[in-house]
């Protein structure tokens, strides 16, 4: 009978999906926001938030990634319950692949800040504490204050090198190698960093009086990160430290754009790391270069591909860093790759040479495409909700922080969904800086829409 009455409140709800629309003046982007909200509704058809055309709905990092970026906003209920199906024992625990479920508590804490949902921070609160807790008991290695387990995402053998890849072991599940349970990576510690300040919050909004122990815990995680992981002295964020302990000196897409978005290293830190990094004409390679296994020909499904909600990642930091050049370089290349490579469609991997899809080399033999992907389309929604038009949610309200987009003089977006109002946006200007705001053809203060609002609210935000 739940799951029935989630279904009836998505199909409510639906119509302010199919109703959102962008006008920015560039079709390609367009057209591309579009398909990336049909993706989004194809894939959340039955109420459960799945992974993509191929996939069911069982993966928690790809629930927690989809509510982060947006579908949270778009698709509350939807959200909810599926945050909620990847939880274990009534809810008292976050489940499936441990190394990096901790992504849940992010996803968990910003559903809160969105929906102003109290009853669902309470309880998920107790779910993330007693979850990191239990983690903190046999994932942390106390030498080197890191996390152990893979790579955010990268349940593949093809995402690392020997001997973490143990040549003789024909699996291509990672935790099947010996040697891979032991690693440290730069994206599943940043990651823990980032759940430490979010359970931080949390308590600090339950009054449980424990708020100033994760903040603790986040900074002492923190430091051990740019201890083992980041080489200030050559701008450089590196892969992981093996069960050796030596480390990987690869590039990590998504590992390097969380440090960014999460702190790890500061805005200036970040935009001297973004001058030094290796990308392609299709745009940033999930971990680059090739392993020795690997080459141009057959290119590691985990290694010199094209995964676009890293890449969505990635231009994120990369505007929070000042960047709006590569900011606008990614997000361009995702509506490329969906609209004119997929064709018309949000495909899971591409080829870093030539755009086609490419499932990538994996134990002898390329992998099969998987088209349709939800984390390929909400993270291009996320450029235009938290960059373009820098939605920044807080428990009063929504304030507003644009990119804008440095070719278009006005940008509209209209239809989005916020607690009980409907957001119509506009853009005008191609700076970043708000020079004037009227809500509702009334000048105001600043650029915010208050928690309490109701109804059709027209947002209207000058740029220079």
């Amino acid at each position: 009978m739940k799951r029935q009455l989630i279904l009836f409140i998505a199909l409510l709800t639906a119509p302010l999906l199919h109703g959102q629309t962008l006008r920015s003046g560039d079709d390609l982007l367009d057209k591309a926001f579009q398909l990336a909200v049909r993706t989004v509704d194809a894939n959340t058809a039955d109420s459960l938030l799945k992974a993509g055309a191929g996939y069911g709905g069982e993966w928690t990092r790809d629930i927690a990634i989809n509510s982060w970026n947006g579908v949270s906003l778009l698709r509350p209920e939807i959200a909810r319950y599926s945050l909620w199906s990847v939880t274990t024992d009534n809810r008292a625990r976050i489940g499936h692949q441990y190394w990096d479920k901790i992504i849940w508590v992010v996803a968990a804490y910003n559903h809160y800040l969105v929906t102003g949902d109290r009853a669902f921070l309470h309880q998920a609160y107790l779910c993330s504490a007693r979850t990191m807790k239990e983690l903190e008991e046999y994932a942390f290695e106390r030498n080197y204050g890191l996390f152990m387990g893979p790579a955010v995402f990268q349940d593949g053998i093809a995402g690392y090198d020997e001997p973490v890849c143990d040549p003789e072991n024909e699996s291509t599940y990672v935790l099947d190698h010996k040697n891979a349970s032991a690693i440290k990576c730069l994206s599943t510690n940043c990651t823990y960093y980032a759940a430490y300040r979010a359970l931080a919050e949390m308590s600090r909004i339950e009054g449980d009086g424990k708020s100033a122990d994760f903040e603790r815990k986040a900074e002492a995680l923190r430091q051990s990160i740019r201890k083992h992981l980041y080489d200030k002295k050559e701008n450089r964020l590196y892969y992981l430290v093996d069960h050796r302990g030596v480390v990987h000196p690869y590039q990590e897409a998504l590992g390097i754009a969380f440090a960014g978005l999460d702190g790890v290293v500061s805005p200036s830190e970040m935009s001297r790391i973004l001058d030094g990094i290796h990308t392609s004409d299709f745009g940033v390679p999930c971990v680059y270069p090739h392993f020795p296994r690997f080459s141009d020909e057959r290119p590691g499904r985990h290694n010199v591909t094209i995964w676009p909600f890293v890449n969505a990642f990635y231009a994120d930091a990369a505007w929070q860093a000042g960047n709006r050049e590569i900011f606008e370089f990614e997000l361009k290349n995702i509506a490329r790759l969906a609209i004119e490579y997929g064709p018309d469609n949000f495909q899971e991997v591409y080829n870093m040479l030539t755009g086609a899809p490419d499932g990538g080399w994996q134990r002898g033999k390329q992998w099969w495409l998987n088209p349709d992907q939800t984390w390929s389309a909400t993270g291009y929604l996320r450029l235009f909700l938290l960059d373009v038009f820098g939605m920044r949610f807080q428990e009063d309200g929504v304030s507003f922080q644009p990119a804008g987009l440095s070719s278009s003089e006005r940008i509209t977006l209209e239809g989005i969904p916020y607690r009980k109002a409907l957001l119509d946006i506009t853009l005008t200007g191609t700076g970043s800086r708000v020079a004037r705001c009227s809500i509702n053809g009334q000048r105001v203060a600043k650029a915010f829409v208050p928690a309490s609002a109701t109804g059709r609210i027209q947002v209207e935000i000058a740029l220079e």
